[in-house]
Protein backbone atom coordinates (compact mmCIF):
# COMPACT_ATOMS: atom_id res chain seq x y z
CA UNK A 1 0.00 0.00 0.00
CA UNK A 2 1.10 3.23 -0.73
CA UNK A 3 2.19 5.98 1.92
CA UNK A 4 1.67 10.02 2.48
CA UNK A 5 3.12 11.90 4.32
CA UNK A 6 0.72 15.26 4.93
CA UNK A 7 3.18 17.68 6.33
CA UNK A 8 0.98 20.89 5.82
CA UNK A 9 -2.30 21.97 7.48
CA UNK A 10 -4.91 19.91 5.21
CA UNK A 11 -8.57 19.47 5.91
CA UNK A 12 -9.80 16.01 7.74
CA UNK A 13 -12.06 15.56 4.03
CA UNK A 14 -8.68 15.69 2.26
CA UNK A 15 -6.84 13.10 4.61
CA UNK A 16 -10.10 10.49 4.12
CA UNK A 17 -9.98 10.68 0.64
CA UNK A 18 -6.08 9.12 0.65
CA UNK A 19 -7.83 6.49 3.00
CA UNK A 20 -11.05 6.04 0.90
CA UNK A 21 -9.04 4.98 -2.07
CA UNK A 22 -6.55 2.57 -0.58
CA UNK A 23 -3.76 5.00 0.68
CA UNK A 24 -2.38 5.01 4.15
CA UNK A 25 -1.36 8.51 5.05
CA UNK A 26 0.21 10.12 7.82
CA UNK A 27 -1.04 13.61 9.15
CA UNK A 28 1.78 15.94 10.56
CA UNK A 29 0.55 19.19 9.81
CA UNK A 30 3.77 20.98 11.89
CA UNK A 31 6.00 18.49 10.12
CA UNK A 32 7.14 20.64 6.71
CA UNK A 33 8.40 24.05 9.92
CA UNK A 34 10.90 21.74 11.13
CA UNK A 35 13.28 20.96 8.43
CA UNK A 36 15.60 18.14 10.45
CA UNK A 37 12.21 16.36 11.83
CA UNK A 38 11.01 15.95 7.81
CA UNK A 39 13.96 15.00 6.37
CA UNK A 40 14.64 12.07 8.68
CA UNK A 41 11.10 11.39 7.86
CA UNK A 42 10.71 11.69 4.09
CA UNK A 43 12.77 8.23 3.09
CA UNK A 44 9.59 6.41 3.88
CA UNK A 45 6.81 7.91 1.88
CA UNK A 46 5.63 7.11 -1.95
CA UNK A 47 3.99 10.85 -1.84
CA UNK A 48 4.07 14.25 -0.05
CA UNK A 49 1.30 16.48 0.28
CA UNK A 50 2.09 20.33 1.18
CA UNK A 51 0.77 23.70 1.26
CA UNK A 52 3.27 26.78 1.61
CA UNK A 53 5.11 26.37 5.08
CA UNK A 54 7.06 22.97 4.00
CA UNK A 55 10.07 23.44 1.57
CA UNK A 56 11.02 20.67 -0.64
CA UNK A 57 14.67 21.43 -1.05
CA UNK A 58 17.09 19.67 -3.35
CA UNK A 59 18.46 18.22 -0.08
CA UNK A 60 14.99 16.71 0.86
CA UNK A 61 14.63 15.11 -2.70
CA UNK A 62 17.92 13.41 -2.89
CA UNK A 63 16.92 12.14 1.24
CA UNK A 64 13.37 10.29 -0.38
CA UNK A 65 14.32 7.53 -2.11
CA UNK A 66 10.84 6.34 -2.45
CA UNK A 67 9.05 9.49 -3.33
CA UNK A 68 7.20 9.76 -6.30
CA UNK A 69 4.82 12.47 -6.27
CA UNK A 70 4.65 15.75 -4.76
CA UNK A 71 1.14 17.44 -4.21
CA UNK A 72 1.16 21.14 -3.78
CA UNK A 73 -2.83 22.00 -2.43
CA UNK A 74 -2.65 25.85 -4.18
CA UNK A 75 -1.04 27.05 -7.63
CA UNK A 76 2.35 28.58 -6.47
CA UNK A 77 5.20 25.99 -6.44
CA UNK A 78 8.19 28.44 -5.52
CA UNK A 79 8.69 26.05 -2.21
CA UNK A 80 9.44 22.97 -4.47
CA UNK A 81 13.05 22.34 -6.44
CA UNK A 82 11.01 21.31 -9.71
CA UNK A 83 14.34 20.80 -11.64
CA UNK A 84 15.83 18.22 -8.55
CA UNK A 85 12.36 16.56 -8.04
CA UNK A 86 12.14 16.39 -12.26
CA UNK A 87 16.02 14.68 -12.17
CA UNK A 88 14.65 12.41 -9.70
CA UNK A 89 11.74 11.20 -11.69
CA UNK A 90 9.36 12.25 -9.40
CA UNK A 91 5.91 14.07 -9.97
CA UNK A 92 4.93 17.58 -9.16
CA UNK A 93 1.33 18.14 -9.14
CA UNK A 94 -0.66 21.59 -8.41
CA UNK A 95 -4.19 22.58 -8.12
CA UNK A 96 -4.40 25.59 -10.55
CA UNK A 97 -7.68 26.29 -10.50
CA UNK A 98 -8.96 25.80 -6.87
CA UNK A 99 -8.14 29.24 -5.77
CA UNK A 100 -8.88 31.85 -8.48
CA UNK A 101 -12.33 33.29 -7.17
CA UNK A 102 -10.66 33.57 -3.82
CA UNK A 103 -7.65 36.07 -5.08
CA UNK A 104 -9.71 38.00 -7.86
CA UNK A 105 -12.48 39.00 -4.79
CA UNK A 106 -9.28 39.98 -2.32
CA UNK A 107 -7.97 42.62 -5.19
CA UNK A 108 -11.51 43.60 -5.38
CA UNK A 109 -11.52 44.22 -1.90
CA UNK A 110 -8.10 45.78 -1.94
CA UNK A 111 -10.17 48.41 -4.22
CA UNK A 112 -13.17 48.78 -2.08
CA UNK A 113 -10.36 49.55 0.51
CA UNK A 114 -8.39 52.03 -1.03
CA UNK A 115 -11.06 54.06 -2.50
CA UNK A 116 -12.56 54.94 1.41
CA UNK A 117 -9.46 54.12 3.05
CA UNK A 118 -11.34 51.52 5.59
CA UNK A 119 -8.42 50.19 7.58
CA UNK A 120 -7.09 53.50 8.72
CA UNK A 121 -10.66 54.91 9.37
CA UNK A 122 -11.57 51.93 11.06
CA UNK A 123 -8.52 52.00 13.05
CA UNK A 124 -9.09 55.80 13.79
CA UNK A 125 -12.46 55.55 15.12
CA UNK A 126 -12.12 52.42 16.89
CA UNK A 127 -9.18 54.66 19.03
CA UNK A 128 -12.20 56.39 20.07
CA UNK A 129 -11.30 59.38 17.26
CA UNK A 130 -13.94 61.25 15.15
CA UNK A 131 -12.25 61.92 12.04
CA UNK A 132 -15.11 62.16 9.76
CA UNK A 133 -13.64 65.06 7.44
CA UNK A 134 -9.97 63.33 7.72
CA UNK A 135 -11.23 60.33 5.62
CA UNK A 136 -12.48 61.51 2.04
CA UNK A 137 -12.39 59.01 -0.22
CA UNK A 138 -13.86 58.07 -3.80
CA UNK A 139 -16.30 56.31 -6.15
CA UNK A 140 -15.13 53.74 -8.01
CA UNK A 141 -18.15 54.01 -10.11
CA UNK A 142 -17.41 54.88 -13.43
CA UNK A 143 -13.43 55.33 -12.91
CA UNK A 144 -11.10 52.85 -14.80
CA UNK A 145 -9.52 49.52 -13.63
CA UNK A 146 -6.36 48.50 -15.27
CA UNK A 147 -5.98 44.54 -15.55
CA UNK A 148 -2.79 43.46 -16.01
CA UNK A 149 -3.18 40.16 -17.18
CA UNK A 150 -6.50 38.81 -17.71
CA UNK A 151 -5.72 35.22 -17.59
CA UNK A 152 -7.81 32.85 -15.52
CA UNK A 153 -8.09 35.57 -12.22
CA UNK A 154 -7.31 39.12 -13.95
CA UNK A 155 -10.91 37.94 -16.38
CA UNK A 156 -12.59 37.36 -12.73
CA UNK A 157 -11.57 40.90 -11.32
CA UNK A 158 -12.40 42.77 -14.86
CA UNK A 159 -16.10 41.26 -14.66
CA UNK A 160 -16.39 42.20 -11.57
CA UNK A 161 -15.16 45.51 -12.27
CA UNK A 162 -17.35 45.60 -14.90
CA UNK A 163 -20.11 44.51 -12.37
CA UNK A 164 -19.45 47.56 -10.28
CA UNK A 165 -19.57 50.00 -13.25
CA UNK A 166 -16.16 50.77 -13.93
CA UNK A 167 -14.57 50.74 -17.21
CA UNK A 168 -12.24 48.60 -17.43
CA UNK A 169 -9.00 47.78 -19.86
CA UNK A 170 -6.77 45.32 -19.92
CA UNK A 171 -3.24 44.43 -21.39
CA UNK A 172 -1.96 40.68 -21.58
CA UNK A 173 0.46 39.85 -24.84
CA UNK A 174 -2.13 36.68 -24.90
CA UNK A 175 -5.57 38.26 -24.96
CA UNK A 176 -7.54 38.19 -28.19
CA UNK A 177 -9.84 40.90 -29.70
CA UNK A 178 -12.79 37.96 -29.56
CA UNK A 179 -11.81 37.47 -25.87
CA UNK A 180 -12.13 40.95 -24.84
CA UNK A 181 -15.29 41.39 -26.80
CA UNK A 182 -16.62 38.55 -24.79
CA UNK A 183 -15.18 39.96 -20.98
CA UNK A 184 -16.21 43.23 -21.91
CA UNK A 185 -13.17 44.59 -21.70
CA UNK A 186 -10.88 47.23 -23.48
CA UNK A 187 -7.72 45.79 -24.82
CA UNK A 188 -4.56 48.06 -24.58
CA UNK A 189 -0.83 48.18 -24.35
CA UNK A 190 0.72 48.61 -21.42
CA UNK A 191 1.45 52.28 -21.65
CA UNK A 192 -2.14 53.37 -22.22
CA UNK A 193 -3.40 51.12 -19.15
CA UNK A 194 -0.45 53.25 -17.15
CA UNK A 195 -1.85 56.49 -18.14
CA UNK A 196 -5.40 55.87 -18.17
CA UNK A 197 -6.23 53.68 -15.24
CA UNK A 198 -7.30 55.24 -12.15
CA UNK A 199 -6.97 51.77 -10.62
CA UNK A 200 -4.64 49.40 -11.41
CA UNK A 201 -4.18 45.88 -10.39
CA UNK A 202 -1.88 42.98 -11.57
CA UNK A 203 -2.70 39.54 -11.91
CA UNK A 204 0.29 38.44 -14.13
CA UNK A 205 2.93 35.44 -13.32
CA UNK A 206 6.40 36.48 -12.50
CA UNK A 207 8.90 35.81 -15.66
CA UNK A 208 12.21 37.30 -16.37
CA UNK A 209 9.59 40.27 -18.22
CA UNK A 210 7.69 41.13 -15.69
CA UNK A 211 10.41 41.24 -12.99
CA UNK A 212 9.70 45.09 -11.58
CA UNK A 213 6.78 46.12 -14.17
CA UNK A 214 6.12 48.79 -11.85
CA UNK A 215 9.01 50.82 -11.21
CA UNK A 216 10.12 54.76 -11.38
CA UNK A 217 9.68 54.84 -14.47
CA UNK A 218 5.87 53.10 -15.04
CA UNK A 219 4.77 55.18 -12.22
CA UNK A 220 5.75 58.49 -14.00
CA UNK A 221 3.73 57.73 -16.80
CA UNK A 222 0.75 56.89 -14.45
CA UNK A 223 -2.19 59.64 -13.24
CA UNK A 224 -1.76 61.57 -10.65
CA UNK A 225 -3.55 59.83 -7.71
CA UNK A 226 -3.26 56.50 -9.09
CA UNK A 227 -4.18 53.20 -6.64
CA UNK A 228 -2.16 50.08 -7.30
CA UNK A 229 -2.87 47.01 -6.14
CA UNK A 230 -0.64 43.39 -6.67
CA UNK A 231 -2.35 40.23 -5.07
CA UNK A 232 -0.05 38.17 -7.53
CA UNK A 233 3.56 37.99 -6.84
CA UNK A 234 6.14 39.45 -4.43
CA UNK A 235 8.79 41.39 -7.03
CA UNK A 236 6.15 42.63 -9.55
CA UNK A 237 6.42 46.06 -7.93
CA UNK A 238 9.69 47.59 -7.36
CA UNK A 239 8.90 48.66 -3.65
CA UNK A 240 11.55 50.99 -2.90
CA UNK A 241 10.06 53.16 -6.06
CA UNK A 242 6.51 52.86 -5.19
CA UNK A 243 7.23 53.83 -1.16
CA UNK A 244 8.74 57.17 -3.23
CA UNK A 245 5.66 57.61 -4.54
CA UNK A 246 3.10 56.79 -1.91
CA UNK A 247 5.00 59.74 0.22
CA UNK A 248 5.21 62.29 -2.89
CA UNK A 249 1.14 61.66 -3.98
CA UNK A 250 1.71 60.66 -7.09
CA UNK A 251 0.09 57.30 -6.20
CA UNK A 252 -2.55 57.80 -4.06
CA UNK A 253 -2.98 54.33 -2.56
CA UNK A 254 -1.33 50.83 -3.14
CA UNK A 255 -2.97 47.32 -1.69
CA UNK A 256 -0.21 45.07 -1.30
CA UNK A 257 -0.95 41.47 -0.28
CA UNK A 258 2.26 39.73 -2.13
CA UNK A 259 5.91 41.17 -0.94
CA UNK A 260 9.45 40.89 -2.61
CA UNK A 261 10.62 38.95 0.44
CA UNK A 262 7.98 36.90 2.69
CA UNK A 263 7.22 36.29 5.47
CA UNK A 264 7.26 40.14 5.54
CA UNK A 265 7.88 41.08 9.10
CA UNK A 266 9.62 44.54 7.95
CA UNK A 267 9.45 46.66 5.18
CA UNK A 268 9.32 50.08 3.40
CA UNK A 269 5.71 49.86 3.15
CA UNK A 270 4.95 49.50 6.33
CA UNK A 271 4.04 52.08 8.23
CA UNK A 272 2.13 54.56 5.64
CA UNK A 273 -1.39 55.19 5.83
CA UNK A 274 -1.96 55.09 2.31
CA UNK A 275 -1.06 51.41 2.42
CA UNK A 276 -3.38 48.57 2.92
CA UNK A 277 -1.19 45.35 3.54
CA UNK A 278 -1.94 41.83 4.00
CA UNK A 279 -0.20 38.87 4.70
CA UNK A 280 -0.34 36.56 1.09
CA UNK A 281 -4.00 36.30 1.83
CA UNK A 282 -5.28 35.88 -1.96
CA UNK A 283 -6.09 32.23 -1.37
CA UNK A 284 -7.09 32.37 2.28
CA UNK A 285 -10.63 31.62 2.40
CA UNK A 286 -12.44 28.29 3.89
CA UNK A 287 -13.74 27.77 0.58
CA UNK A 288 -10.06 28.17 -1.41
CA UNK A 289 -7.92 26.13 0.99
CA UNK A 290 -10.84 23.20 1.26
CA UNK A 291 -11.22 23.18 -2.94
CA UNK A 292 -7.12 22.74 -3.37
CA UNK A 293 -7.03 20.16 -0.38
CA UNK A 294 -9.32 17.37 -2.04
CA UNK A 295 -8.04 18.63 -5.09
CA UNK A 296 -4.60 17.59 -4.53
CA UNK A 297 -5.97 14.25 -2.47
CA UNK A 298 -7.81 13.04 -5.67
CA UNK A 299 -4.80 13.99 -8.12
CA UNK A 300 -2.07 11.88 -6.06
CA UNK A 301 -4.67 8.59 -4.75
CA UNK A 302 -5.27 8.42 -8.36
CA UNK A 303 -1.45 8.52 -9.53
CA UNK A 304 -0.03 6.65 -6.46
CA UNK A 305 -3.24 3.56 -7.01
CA UNK A 306 -4.28 3.84 -10.64
CA UNK A 307 -1.04 5.52 -12.29
CA UNK A 308 -3.44 8.88 -13.42
CA UNK A 309 -1.08 11.79 -14.06
CA UNK A 310 -3.58 15.04 -14.10
CA UNK A 311 -2.50 18.85 -13.36
CA UNK A 312 1.63 17.78 -13.64
CA UNK A 313 4.13 20.78 -13.85
CA UNK A 314 6.62 18.17 -14.78
CA UNK A 315 5.10 15.75 -16.64
CA UNK A 316 2.93 15.15 -19.43
CA UNK A 317 -0.64 13.47 -19.04
CA UNK A 318 -0.45 10.16 -20.58
CA UNK A 319 -0.73 6.84 -20.00
CA UNK A 320 2.00 4.26 -18.74
CA UNK A 321 1.40 2.00 -21.73
CA UNK A 322 2.66 4.70 -24.45
CA UNK A 323 5.13 6.75 -22.28
CA UNK A 324 8.07 4.92 -23.47
CA UNK A 325 7.47 5.68 -27.33
CA UNK A 326 5.96 9.34 -26.58
CA UNK A 327 8.08 10.76 -24.18
CA UNK A 328 10.78 12.37 -26.78
CA UNK A 329 7.90 13.88 -28.49
CA UNK A 330 6.52 15.59 -25.76
CA UNK A 331 9.55 17.15 -24.87
CA UNK A 332 10.42 17.98 -28.91
CA UNK A 333 6.82 19.53 -28.80
CA UNK A 334 7.70 21.51 -25.26
CA UNK A 335 10.93 22.57 -27.45
CA UNK A 336 9.28 23.98 -30.53
CA UNK A 337 6.68 26.27 -28.37
CA UNK A 338 9.23 27.11 -26.41
CA UNK A 339 11.49 28.35 -29.37
CA UNK A 340 8.46 30.38 -30.73
CA UNK A 341 6.90 31.91 -27.46
CA UNK A 342 11.24 33.11 -27.00
CA UNK A 343 11.52 34.75 -30.12
CA UNK A 344 7.43 35.79 -31.02
CA UNK A 345 6.68 39.18 -28.95
CA UNK A 346 3.08 40.18 -30.69
CA UNK A 347 -0.42 38.57 -29.18
CA UNK A 348 -0.52 35.36 -30.61
CA UNK A 349 -3.95 34.45 -32.81
CA UNK A 350 -3.81 30.98 -34.19
CA UNK A 351 -1.36 28.31 -33.37
CA UNK A 352 -1.44 25.21 -35.91
CA UNK A 353 0.49 22.07 -35.38
CA UNK A 354 1.29 19.49 -37.60
CA UNK A 355 1.97 15.96 -37.13
CA UNK A 356 3.44 14.18 -40.33
CA UNK A 357 4.01 10.52 -40.57
CA UNK A 358 4.54 8.34 -37.37
CA UNK A 359 3.58 11.53 -35.13
CA UNK A 360 -0.07 11.63 -36.26
CA UNK A 361 -0.31 8.40 -34.59
CA UNK A 362 0.49 9.30 -31.21
CA UNK A 363 -1.19 11.05 -28.79
CA UNK A 364 -1.47 14.36 -30.31
CA UNK A 365 -3.59 15.31 -27.52
CA UNK A 366 -0.81 15.29 -24.94
CA UNK A 367 1.74 16.62 -27.76
CA UNK A 368 -0.68 19.68 -28.58
CA UNK A 369 -0.78 20.29 -24.67
CA UNK A 370 3.12 20.25 -24.40
CA UNK A 371 3.45 22.53 -27.02
CA UNK A 372 0.99 25.00 -25.54
CA UNK A 373 2.39 24.73 -22.60
CA UNK A 374 6.58 25.78 -23.86
CA UNK A 375 4.70 28.68 -26.15
CA UNK A 376 3.04 30.04 -23.15
CA UNK A 377 5.67 29.56 -20.26
CA UNK A 378 7.63 32.82 -21.28
CA UNK A 379 4.75 34.51 -19.96
CA UNK A 380 2.97 32.29 -17.63
CA UNK A 381 5.82 30.49 -15.99
CA UNK A 382 3.81 27.93 -13.95
CA UNK A 383 1.50 26.69 -16.84
CA UNK A 384 1.32 23.12 -17.25
CA UNK A 385 0.35 20.19 -20.00
CA UNK A 386 -3.11 20.33 -18.46
CA UNK A 387 -3.67 23.69 -17.90
CA UNK A 388 -1.97 25.65 -21.05
CA UNK A 389 -4.53 24.74 -23.41
CA UNK A 390 -7.31 25.98 -20.92
CA UNK A 391 -5.23 29.26 -20.69
CA UNK A 392 -5.02 29.56 -24.29
CA UNK A 393 -8.60 28.63 -24.77
CA UNK A 394 -8.93 32.14 -22.24
CA UNK A 395 -7.06 34.19 -24.36
CA UNK A 396 -9.28 33.27 -27.51
CA UNK A 397 -5.90 31.86 -29.69
CA UNK A 398 -7.34 29.89 -32.03
CA UNK A 399 -5.69 25.87 -32.62
CA UNK A 400 -6.13 24.11 -35.18
CA UNK A 401 -4.44 20.13 -35.60
CA UNK A 402 -3.63 18.73 -38.75
CA UNK A 403 -2.91 14.76 -39.53
CA UNK A 404 -1.46 13.51 -42.95
CA UNK A 405 1.06 10.65 -43.69
CA UNK A 406 4.56 10.37 -44.32
CA UNK A 407 5.18 13.39 -46.83
CA UNK A 408 8.84 13.28 -46.38
CA UNK A 409 12.27 11.78 -45.66
CA UNK A 410 11.16 11.42 -41.71
CA UNK A 411 9.28 8.62 -40.26
CA UNK A 412 7.31 11.75 -38.76
CA UNK A 413 7.85 15.36 -37.39
CA UNK A 414 5.84 17.87 -35.62
CA UNK A 415 5.50 21.51 -37.24
CA UNK A 416 4.20 24.40 -35.33
CA UNK A 417 3.02 27.80 -37.13
CA UNK A 418 1.92 30.79 -35.05
CA UNK A 419 -0.14 33.65 -36.62
CA UNK A 420 -0.40 37.34 -35.40
CA UNK A 421 -1.86 40.18 -36.84
CA UNK A 422 1.53 41.14 -38.85
CA UNK A 423 3.75 37.85 -39.17
CA UNK A 424 3.46 33.97 -39.71
CA UNK A 425 6.12 32.05 -38.29
CA UNK A 426 6.53 28.17 -38.40
CA UNK A 427 9.35 25.80 -37.15
CA UNK A 428 9.74 22.06 -37.29
CA UNK A 429 11.75 19.14 -35.38
CA UNK A 430 12.10 15.35 -35.16
CA UNK A 431 13.36 12.22 -32.83
CA UNK A 432 16.29 10.92 -33.89
CA UNK A 433 17.04 7.04 -32.57
CA UNK A 434 18.50 8.52 -29.73
CA UNK A 435 15.36 10.18 -28.68
CA UNK A 436 16.45 13.58 -28.77
CA UNK A 437 14.50 16.35 -30.56
CA UNK A 438 16.55 18.55 -32.90
CA UNK A 439 15.12 21.40 -35.21
CA UNK A 440 14.77 20.47 -38.97
CA UNK A 441 13.70 23.70 -40.41
CA UNK A 442 13.25 27.19 -39.10
CA UNK A 443 11.49 30.09 -41.36
CA UNK A 444 11.01 27.99 -43.91
CA UNK A 445 15.21 27.13 -43.99
CA UNK A 446 16.15 23.18 -43.38
CA UNK A 447 18.82 22.11 -41.38
CA UNK A 448 19.69 19.76 -38.85
CA UNK A 449 20.31 21.09 -34.74
CA UNK A 450 20.08 20.06 -31.93
CA UNK A 451 18.91 21.57 -28.52
CA UNK A 452 20.86 23.10 -26.84
CA UNK A 453 20.39 25.15 -22.93
CA UNK A 454 21.96 28.16 -24.16
CA UNK A 455 21.55 29.67 -27.44
CA UNK A 456 21.51 32.68 -29.48
CA UNK A 457 19.21 32.75 -32.99
CA UNK A 458 19.79 35.05 -35.19
CA UNK A 459 18.59 36.12 -39.30
CA UNK A 460 20.13 37.92 -41.79
CA UNK A 461 20.68 38.22 -45.68
CA UNK A 462 22.82 35.40 -46.12
CA UNK A 463 26.02 37.76 -46.92
CA UNK A 464 29.91 37.18 -46.13
CA UNK A 465 31.12 38.18 -42.44
CA UNK A 466 28.20 37.40 -40.41
CA UNK A 467 30.30 34.28 -39.12
CA UNK A 468 33.22 36.60 -38.67
CA UNK A 469 31.42 39.14 -36.66
CA UNK A 470 29.69 37.12 -34.10
CA UNK A 471 32.58 34.93 -33.55
CA UNK A 472 34.94 38.19 -33.08
CA UNK A 473 32.22 39.88 -30.32
CA UNK A 474 32.01 36.35 -28.42
CA UNK A 475 35.70 36.22 -28.73
CA UNK A 476 36.25 39.48 -27.32
CA UNK A 477 33.70 39.23 -24.54
CA UNK A 478 34.80 35.93 -23.37
CA UNK A 479 31.31 34.12 -24.18
CA UNK A 480 32.27 30.77 -25.29
CA UNK A 481 30.72 28.98 -28.24
CA UNK A 482 30.14 25.42 -27.95
CA UNK A 483 28.59 24.78 -31.56
CA UNK A 484 27.84 26.82 -34.13
CA UNK A 485 24.86 25.86 -36.92
CA UNK A 486 23.94 27.77 -40.02
CA UNK A 487 21.25 27.78 -42.70
CA UNK A 488 19.65 29.63 -46.12
CA UNK A 489 17.23 29.33 -48.17
CA UNK A 490 19.69 30.04 -51.24
CA UNK A 491 22.77 31.79 -51.79
CA UNK A 492 22.05 35.83 -51.47
CA UNK A 493 18.73 34.93 -49.56
CA UNK A 494 17.48 34.47 -45.84
CA UNK A 495 19.79 32.74 -43.44
CA UNK A 496 19.84 31.67 -39.74
CA UNK A 497 22.40 31.33 -37.35
CA UNK A 498 22.49 28.77 -33.89
CA UNK A 499 24.73 29.42 -31.58
CA UNK A 500 25.37 27.29 -28.88
CA UNK A 501 26.67 28.58 -25.61
CA UNK A 502 28.41 27.61 -21.86
CA UNK A 503 26.13 30.46 -20.19
CA UNK A 504 23.32 32.60 -20.97
CA UNK A 505 23.93 35.58 -24.04
CA UNK A 506 24.95 38.64 -22.06
CA UNK A 507 22.05 41.64 -22.53
CA UNK A 508 24.86 43.83 -23.23
CA UNK A 509 26.12 41.80 -26.53
CA UNK A 510 22.49 41.34 -27.60
CA UNK A 511 22.62 44.79 -27.99
CA UNK A 512 25.34 45.25 -29.73
CA UNK A 513 24.13 42.79 -32.16
CA UNK A 514 20.72 43.70 -32.64
CA UNK A 515 22.67 47.34 -33.98
CA UNK A 516 24.59 45.78 -36.86
CA UNK A 517 22.99 46.21 -39.83
CA UNK A 518 23.38 42.79 -41.46
CA UNK A 519 21.19 41.49 -38.91
CA UNK A 520 17.86 41.33 -38.94
CA UNK A 521 17.05 40.13 -35.51
CA UNK A 522 18.59 38.19 -32.50
CA UNK A 523 16.38 36.58 -29.84
CA UNK A 524 18.50 34.86 -26.91
CA UNK A 525 16.80 31.32 -26.10
CA UNK A 526 17.05 28.91 -23.10
CA UNK A 527 15.47 25.55 -23.17
CA UNK A 528 15.11 22.82 -20.17
CA UNK A 529 17.44 20.67 -21.71
CA UNK A 530 17.88 18.77 -18.43
CA UNK A 531 15.76 15.16 -19.81
CA UNK A 532 16.65 15.30 -23.01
Amino acid sequence: MPRVLVSDKLSPTAVQIFKDRGVEVDYLPDLGKDKDALLAKIADYDGLAIRSATKVTEKLIAAATKLKVIGRAGIGVDNVDIPAASRRGIIVMNTPFGNSITTAEHAVAMIFALARQIPEANASTQAGKWEKNRFMGVEITGKTLGVVGCGNIGSIVATRGIGLKMHVIAFDPFLSDKRAEELGVEKVELDELFARSDFITLHTPMTDKTRGIINAEAISRMKDGVRIINCARGGLIVEADLVAALKSGKVAGAGIDVFETEPATENALFGLENVVATPHLGASTSEAQENVALQIAEQMADYLIKGAVSNAINMPSITAEEAPRLKPFVKLAEVLGAFVGQVTEDPIKEVEILFDGSTAQMNTRALISAALAGLIRPQVSDVNMVSAPIMVKERGIIVAEVKRDKSGVFDGYIKLTVKTEHMTRAIAGTCFSDGKPRFIQIKGINLDAEVGRHMLYTTNADAPGIIGMLGTLCGQNGVNIANFQLGRDRPGGDAIALLYLDAPFPEKLLAEVRANASIDSAKRLQFDVGEI
